[in-house]
């Protein structure tokens, strides 16, 4: 099949490499002038398959009201004038119970598993390096109810076969050396051991070079207008004031998927706004060897080479792209407060981006009521975790293979009306 992606995030570059490999003619048409530079650019850069949990859990909504007085808010709201956003935010409270983070939870570790076994695949079969390190991740707990709250958690673990190690606050340190200088700041710690870290930029923009070799055509600075609608299916996209003729077509436009197909989808993915820093190690006894996740502040710390980068946090607030200072000094008082003299000071990199969330944090991906038109967005915090799997599902589902995990409660359908 002649196969357009719309997207070169992380999201759509993996979806056109295994289209490819599966024979597919493929072309990324990607509004920027090159592959990852949004949402993909600076992102945590934790891969983290175990810790994939739903932000719609039971006692958000308290924890929400409660943030909006709080100095460093690792969640907050800000009206952005549109009927969609309170729409979301109710389908959002609504997933907030224990049976619908149950369901969720499963449907987020079913899929990150799998991506985590295509990304190892991937990695021995064309050596692709990213400066990523696979020596698990650490979710650090300030308070004993937080340490409590993970038995929730353990039991989707357990029933998923997923190893996990929960550490008394004497055990952190063994596992991370530099929190010998702040432990006595926590309660204790679960580790994934299976989980991993790197750069999701430098991962994306070697694998489109891995797609291009393959024979995957890259159209960047596009202005992709619409999609053409006929006879149940798609005809071709607008773009750049031409028709672009497929046998299929591929939606990996992040958080602007909703807005794309507003008129042809009602798809729930709204940009919930992160931020990150990232700032050279000055000691290497002091920073971090993996990645690191603070549940208070709900934020991850990531080792790469010589940086650590330093992301987390969410804004409610629509496409707004403006870079708040107060994000910024929440984000080096984390990385200070666990990892006291491990960065250099003064040269500190600030990003934002736009992660498309669904009121489940469940990942779209799947066909959609036209034949030919497909999904692969909605994946929130996630998306470096989960690109590799829905990548490779979504080629499966498109070629008519079966897919090696189920995957009927991931496509659009699963709204209903």
């Amino acid at each position: 099949m002649k196969i357009v992606v719309l997207g070169a995030g992380v999201i759509g570059v993996t979806t056109a490499y295994y289209l490819v490999k599966q024979g597919h003619s493929v072309r990324v048409y990607e509004r920027q002038a090159a592959s990852a530079l949004e949402t993909s650019f600076a992102n945590a850069g934790q891969i983290s398959y175990g810790y994939s949990s739903p932000w719609a859990a039971p006692g958000v909504p308290m924890k929400a009201l409660k943030w909006m007085f709080a100095q460093h808010p690792p969640l907050s709201i800000r009206p952005d004038g549109s009927l969609f956003q309170l729409q979301w935010m109710y389908r959002m409270w609504r997933n907030c119970t224990a049976s619908r983070y149950a369901v969720n939870k499963e449907r987020l570790v079913r899929l990150s598993s799998y991506s985590g076994a295509c990304l190892k695949e991937l990695r021995d079969a064309i050596g692709i390096q990213y400066e990523g390190r696979q020596q698990g991740t650490l979710q650090l707990f300030r308070t004993q109810q937080q340490l409590d709250a993970v038995a929730h958690d353990i039991a989707v673990l357990k029933e998923a076969g997923m190893d996990y190690q929960l550490l008394g606050r004497g055990e952190l340190a063994t596992a991370e050396p530099g929190l010998a200088h702040s432990q006595d700041k926590l309660m204790g710690g679960l580790r994934l051991p299976g989980d991993e870290t790197g750069d999701c930029h430098i991962f994306t923009t070697r694998l489109t070079e891995e797609a291009k070799k393959l024979g995957v055509e890259f159209h960047y600075g596009a202005n992709v207008q619409q999609l053409h609608i006929g006879a149940g299916q798609v005809s071709g996209i607008q773009c750049d004031n031409r028709l672009v003729n497929a046998d299929a077509y591929v939606v990996a436009l992040g958080s602007y998927s909703s807005p794309f197909l507003k008129n042809i989808e009602q798809l729930p993915v709204y940009p919930m706004k992160g931020y990150s820093i990232t700032v050279p190690i000055a000691d290497e006894s002091r920073a971090p060897l993996s990645t690191l996740l603070d549940e208070t502040y709900k934020t991850a710390i990531t080792r790469f080479d010589n940086r650590i980068r330093v992301g987390g946090m969410a804004e409610i607030a629509g496409f707004d792209l403006s870079l708040n200072p107060a994000r910024q000094k929440t984000l080096e008082m984390v990385v200070d407060d666990l990892f006291p003299g491990a960065r250099a000071h003064g040269d500190v990199s600030f990003w934002t981006g736009l992660r498309p969330k669904t009121p489940d944090s469940t990942p779209i991906v799947g066909g959609t009521r036209y034949a030919n038109l497909f999904l692969n967005t909605g994946h929130g915090t996630l998306g470096w975790t989960m690109a590799c799997g829905s990548g490779q599902l979504l080629a499966d589902i498109m070629s008519g293979k079966a897919t090696a995990i189920p995957s009927d409660d991931l496509s659009i359908h699963r709204y209903g009306k």
